[in-house]
Parts: C-alpha cells; structure tokens; sequence
C-alpha cells in the first residue's frame, strides 16, 4: 500500500483552515519606535531574519507584507555562513560550529515610552542560547540593541566573536562617515564610499580606547546624506574599551554591519550558566538627514545615556594652564579671585595637589598616592573648600584613580596591582602604568579614593576623572584567561563607577581620557559631561566640537577658554559657549576690556543655557563645507533660540550668503539681537534689533557671518507678540 498516498489524501478531505495550520508557517517580530521599524521574520526553517529596517509603516496592515528571508538576523560561524559572523563559538567537544534557531519571544513596556524585546535562539544540538535583546524609545527614535549568551554545556565554551548587533541593508551604494584622531586631535571626519570586501574601525587600546578611532559612525544609503535629506543610520557602541565596526559589502551588494566588541586577542571561556552579555548598539535611522539623527540622539541621550542629562551644569575655572603643576595654597586662593570675577560657579584644582614622599610637582611621580601635599597644601583640601566658598564659588578636584606611577608609595607596596607582562620591560606612558581594575582589592582603592575624599570634604562639588594612557605590555596576575583583560577591566570599571554612583548618585563629575579618549553611552550613565579634546584652540575646537556633536549633546560637552590659539577672547569664548563653557586661564591677565567682556559672556551664557543644554541643535552651515560654521539651538516652544557663527581661515574674497534658519515656528514673530559683543562696539549686522517672521528666517534667512576671518558672533532670537 502506498502509505504517503494515503496520508495526502485524507489531508484532503480535511477542512482547509485545519490543512493551513498543519502547514509550516512564518512569525513576525516588529521592533518599532514611532517613526522607525525594524521587522524581523522566522522562517519556515526556524531561523531568524531580517527583514526590514526603515521608517515605520503608515498603515500597520502592511506590516505583514514585510516578510523577506535573504538576510539572517544574527549569523553563526561554522556552518554554511559565507562572510563575517556575529557571534563564533567553540563546545566543549571541539565542534566549532552553532546553529541558531528561533524559540520565543517576549515584548514588555517597562517604563512609559520604551519597549523592551527579546528574541531568545537555540542550538538544535547544542545547549547554547542567545538572546537578541532590543529596548526602544519611542518619542526619542532610538533603538537599543545587545546580546546575552549563555549555555549549560558541562564545561566552559570558548566565544570568539560576540557582537552586539548585526544589520542588513540593500541599496545602490553606502557612504561611511567615521570619526578618527589622536591626542589634540579627536574626531577627525572622514566620508567615503563604502567598496566591495570589509571595512572595520577598530581599537585595541584597552583604556583610553577612544585616542585613534571613535566608537560612532554615520551610515549614508544611496547618496551621501546632508544635515536635512538623506537616507542614514547614526550608531554608536556604549563601550569604552576595544569595539569593532564590521561593515561587508559582499557580491550581491547587500552590506552586513557588525557591531560589538573587538573579539581581537579577547576569547571569552564562558562558564556553565553564567551570561556574557554584550555592551549595547545605539542607533538611528533619518530619511531627512543626519541633522535629524543627531537631534534623536540628544534627546534619548538627556533622558536616558548621560547622568542628571536634564539638569543644570556647572561653570567653571580650572587652574590647568594658569599654573600646570607650580602652585601653592596662596596661589590657588587668589585664583579664587578670578573665578568670582568672571561669574562662574565653581573652581577646579587639577593635577599636581598630592604626593609627599614623591611629591606629585612633574608627571613621573606621586600618581596613586593621594594625600595632600604638605608643602603646596598645608591646610589640606577643606581650606581651600572654605576659601572658596568664601568667594562665591564652589571646589572641585582632578582625580586619575585609574593609573600609578612606579615612583610612588602605592607602586613600593603593591607592585601586583598593576598590569604588566612578566618577563618583560615594563612599558610607560606619560610616565605611568595601568592598575589592575579585574583585582577586587583595587576595586576597593579606587573606591575608597573617591569616598574619602568626600567624606573628609563633603562640600567638594565637582570631580575631574582622568585617564592618560593606554594598554601596553598588559597581563594581569589576578586572571587565570589573559584574553579576558580588555573585557574584564572595563566591566570592573563599570562596576566600581556603578558603586560610587551608588553613594554619591549626582555628584558632577568629567569623563576625561587625555583628552577625547573614553566618549562613550557606556560610561556617560555615570558621569556628566565629557572633555573632548585637551586642543582648545578656538579654530580646532570649532570642527572637534561639530563632530562630538552628530552623537553628544551640548549639555555634556565641555568646552573651555583658554590659551591655546591666538584667536582674540571673544572667539575662544563665543566658540566655548557651544558646549558646556568654562575657563582655564590666567584671569589677571585679562585687560579690562577683556574681563568686561567675558563678565558679561558669562552671564548671558547663564541666562541662555537652558536653549543650549535643552534645546534642539540644528547645524546650519558645515566647518567641513566652507570656512565658517553657523549652528543654532531652539527650546521646545520654539520662543527663544541661540544662533552661533564661527568664520574659519578665511580670505580676502571670500563671500558668504544669508543662512536661512531652522527649527523656528513659520507664525511667530522673531527679534534678532546680537549679543556677546565687546565693549564699546556695535554690531554691524543688518538684522540686529530687527524683527522677522519665522517663515521669512527659515526660507530667505539672514546675514551673521562677516567676511573677516577669525571672527565670531552670537545671536539671541526671541518671540516677540
């Protein structure tokens, strides 16, 4: 009897619905925002795809429709996967292969206005899962995206590649924005079209991971994207160690992006039921350019990515440039003087106020040993809390709590706590070596540090955290697997900042790396603003500052007047109030006219700060386009907004048309006033004291840049009846 015959013929006769739901049949899994969709699809193999990533569908029914299989969703190694994988795994019996299979889903709304998904896959054959974790913001657009693996193998697997995100796209052609540098010279940016092969941006630092290449990228589909039209996605790492970009263009011209950890020289042995969880992928899709991707990020980034992000901000006075490490109590008391005159909030001691055995008077000795130093600081950091406050303003202090100099006492009683290689030289930058944050017992120093400091001086206010080199010659005797480091150290750094934060929850406090080398959403959760560049010339901050600013919002960026540049103090101030303003100068070497001016720059930054920390940022006119930069910021009743112009290296016939506005209500009426301008001098803009609709500023526009270079001017645009 032919049996299969038989079978097929009793389906037959079967009710149709029933026939249908004996078929095999697809899911869908939708991961929306309120503008961006990003569909994925089981397939009939069980296997997990991609299927759409784009705005999000007018009419919800045509969701269904979204059911593409070309590109699977988080791809494996070791089977039939033909390019870079996401994720490479070696089981306890040598079989370097997985398999991922779809197993269920979970979609729950745990606060008002993100929703969090996990996709959970296993191995058919082996007892390892992954789970594809999503968490969206609605309002803001932006989607969150790790991976959690984990297994009950008998013994520990090895992970060689453990990314945090995968994404396919299809289009004509691909332009990569990246972000590159060095010391003085962060976020350099770069755009190109992406070719045939593989294009990684990567670092292999460990810390200060950030000094070469930026954990941020612009992705342009088609065409490359301007600040208003565009296809693009805007990603970023929240990690601040080694990270890899992954982007593969292969020979159906689809493009795979890869984002996580760089698996170089990292293989994880992850234990039985203990989960590896991936540092979180950050992006963003625009059709209208990478201005709107920015403003996205600058939203989510206040709400969600940057500590206290919609709360006010301190200005300051550091003493950095005014005295490097040559100062004394008196000094520092009378530099008290010059915060108070100009206006600002708070002043910052920096390096150079610790160390008495080896007294911290140059950069090769004392790090790591944190008391005051007796000679410079007899009366110890509580007196100059007092002497201070007694001026108007508040104290804060520069910490490096990371780093150890092997001229130190800390170095003579624990040579084990830092990282080394044994058998070999040991290897110096700036004169100093990387303590080990995977031993518990420095976890306790560090610590200990802060909580000292402000249990002994409870009024200090304010914490400048350094970090000044990188990984090199890097062994921890405190870790059995080596390859763990560049892993462990930045999640045990996490993890002391997270204890920290637990006992001072919003104490401001600088993420600073040697300047731009640790910016990212992994560690601004515990910090308040950021130092970009240790460059703060006027005319090389202009383009530095542009840049954080496709990821970074105002509020966390600082950005200081000092002397570096020969611009005049306008320019370096007018250029500092971009950002989060503060000074690092000799105030009493102002002339009067000088301290006039920043006096009053001071105060109309206070009165304005909330449009520039809060506000929507539109950049207008690209440093990288012509020679001169105009941004704006508007508040969200669009009543008052704040308008920047910075002329570059300009020359004598050099011209600049009218740049029409952005972000304004096209029914309001709006008074242009320039502001910041030196004493005794008027402005010589046509549009100053003139009121305009908001129509006539967005598509006539008005003149703000003169035709001389290294200048500058600020506009205050208000509402008017």
């Amino acid at each position: 009897m032919n049996y299969k015959l038989l079978l097929w013929s009793l389906l037959l006769l079967l009710p149709s619905g029933l026939l249908a739901q004996a078929q095999p049949t697809t899911k869908q899994i939708l991961v929306q925002t309120d503008k961006v969709s990003l569909a994925f699809t089981v397939g009939k193999n069980q296997k997990l795809y991609q299927s759409y990533l784009g705005p999000k569908l007018t009419n919800a029914q045509d969701n269904g429709q979204l059911s593409s299989t070309a590109h699977e969703a988080y791809i494996p190694s070791g089977t039939d996967n033909l390019f870079e994988p996401a994720i490479r795994v070696l089981h306890n019996d040598g079989n370097p292969s997985l398999e991922l299979k779809y197993d269920r889903h979970t979609t729950q709304q745990p606060e008002a206005n993100v929703t969090a998904t996990a996709i959970h896959l296993k191995d058919p054959k082996y007892p390892v899962e992954v789970v594809l974790h999503f968490h969206t913001f609605q309002k803001e657009n932006i989607i969150k995206a790790w991976t959690e693996i984990k297994h009950k193998e008998k013994k520990p697997v090895v992970l060689g590649n453990f990314a945090s995100a995968m994404l396919h796209f299809d289009a004509p052609n691909y332009w990569l924005s990246q972000f590159h540098g060095d010391w003085a010279g962060e976020m350099q940016l770069q755009e190109h079209q992406l070719t045939s092969g593989i294009k990684i941006i990567d670092s292999k630092l460990g810390t200060r991971a950030h000094k070469f290449q930026s954990p941020t990228f612009l992705l342009s589909l088609d065409k490359p994207s301007g600040e208003n039209h565009g296809e693009v996605i805007a990603g970023t790492l929240a990690w601040s160690g080694n990270f890899q970009f992954a982007f593969e263009l292969d020979e159906k011209n689809s493009l795979r992006v890869i984002a996580g950890m760089n698996p170089h020289a990292s293989e994880y042995h992850l234990a039985p039921n203990q989960p590896f969880v991936t540092p979180a992928f950050i992006f963003t899709y625009s059709q209208q350019g990478k201005g709107e991707a920015s403003r996205n990020f600058h939203r989510w980034a206040r709400n969600y990515g940057i500590l206290d992000g919609n709360k006010p901000r301190l200005t300051l006075l550091n003493n950095w440039e005014a005295t490097y490490f040559d100062f004394d109590e008196k000094k520092l008391v009378e530099l008290f003087d010059g915060a108070a005159k100009l206006g600002v909030d708070l002043f910052l001691l920096d390096d150079g106020w610790f160390g008495n055995k080896y007294p911290r008077n140059a950069a090769n000795a004392g790090l790591g040993d944190w008391q005051e130093n007796k000679t410079k600081l007899p009366s110890g950091i509580g007196y100059l809390v007092e002497q201070a406050e007694q001026k108007g303003v508040k104290f804060g202090i520069w910490l490096e709590p990371e780093m150890v100099n092997p001229k130190s006492e800390l170095y003579e009683k624990h040579p084990d706590w830092v990282l080394k290689l044994p058998n070999r030289d040991e290897h110096y930058q700036r004169n100093q070596l990387v303590l080990d944050l995977t031993n518990p017992k420095v976890q306790d120093f560090v610590f200990n540090l802060v909580d000292d400091l402000l249990t002994k001086n409870p009024r200090l206010a304010y914490i400048k955290w350094d970090c000044n080199r990188t990984f090199t010659n890097a062994f921890s005797p405190n870790l059995k697997v080596q390859s763990h480091l560049p892993i462990d150290y930045v999640n045990s750094l996490y993890k002391t900042l997270a204890r920290i934060r637990k006992k001072y929850p919003h104490l401001p406090i600088m993420l600073c790396s040697g300047g731009g080398g640790r910016v990212d959403y992994g560690a601004l959760p515990y910090f308040t603003e950021f130092w970009p560049s240790d460059n703060t010339d006027g005319l090389e901050r202009v383009l530095i500052q542009w840049s954080y600013s496709n990821f970074f919002p105002a509020v966390a960026m600082s950005a200081h007047v000092t002397s570096w540049g020969k611009q005049p103090v306008k320019y370096r101030t007018d250029v500092a109030m971009m950002g989060k303003l503060g000074f690092d100068i000799q105030v009493s070497e102002f002339n009067e006219k000088e301290l006039q001016y920043c006096k009053q720059a001071v105060a109309n930054y206070k009165r304005l700060s909330d449009v520039i920390w809060f506000g929507d940022q539109y950049r207008l006119v690209s440093p990288y386009e012509e020679k001169r930069a105009v941004l704006m910021y508007v508040n969200e009743a669009k009543s008052k907004s704040v308008l920047f112009a910075y002329n570059l290296q300009t020359r004598n016939r050099d011209r600049f048309t009218p740049v029409r506005l952005q972000g304004l209500d096209p029914q309001k009426k709006y008074q242009v006033q320039e502001i910041n301008l030196m004493p005794d001098t008027k402005s010589s803009f046509s549009a100053n004291g003139k009121t305009y609709s908001g129509d006539y500023l967005m598509k006539v526009g008005i003149a703000v840049s003169p035709n001389t270079a290294i200048t500058s001017a600020v506009f205050e645009i208000t509402e008017k009846p």
